[in-house]
């Protein structure tokens, strides 16, 4: 069975930091690429960040990069999202997802995700 479970959100003040875990099990997690996407309320999903599986090659949104990092740890069956410089914008639930960045958005790749709350 998969199963992703993230964690590390919270409440921050604009400015501050948050670094998002996902724990995966239920399939090879080495040999998939791997995404993190929010939805923010009342709005539809995003894409934030892809990565692929042997962490070769990362991908950002325009509304991230150079903010956020994405990484992973395939010993550990874990992804990563390190969150810097957030603004009020980037509230939303957070999702890990098992998927690229073309199929990031299909909710079946997805798991519960977790709460980001960025006060102004």
């Amino acid at each position: 069975q998969v199963q992703l479970v993230e964690s590390g959100g919270g409440m921050v003040q604009t400015g501050g930091s948050l670094r998002l875990s996902c724990v995966a099990s239920g399939f090879r997690f080495e040999s998939h690429h791997m995404s993190w996407v929010r939805q923010a309320p009342g709005k539809g999903p995003e894409w934030v960040a892809s990565i692929s599986s042997a962490s070769s090659y990362t991908y950002y949104s325009d509304f991230v990069r150079g903010r956020f990092t994405v990484s992973r740890d395939n010993d550990k069956n874990t992804l990563y999202l390190q969150m810097n410089s957030l603004n009020p914008e980037d509230t939303g639930l957070y999702y890990c997802a098992r998927a690229p960045r073309d199929d990031a958005l299909m909710r079946q790749f997805w798991g519960r995700g977790t709460q980001v709350t960025v006060s102004s």
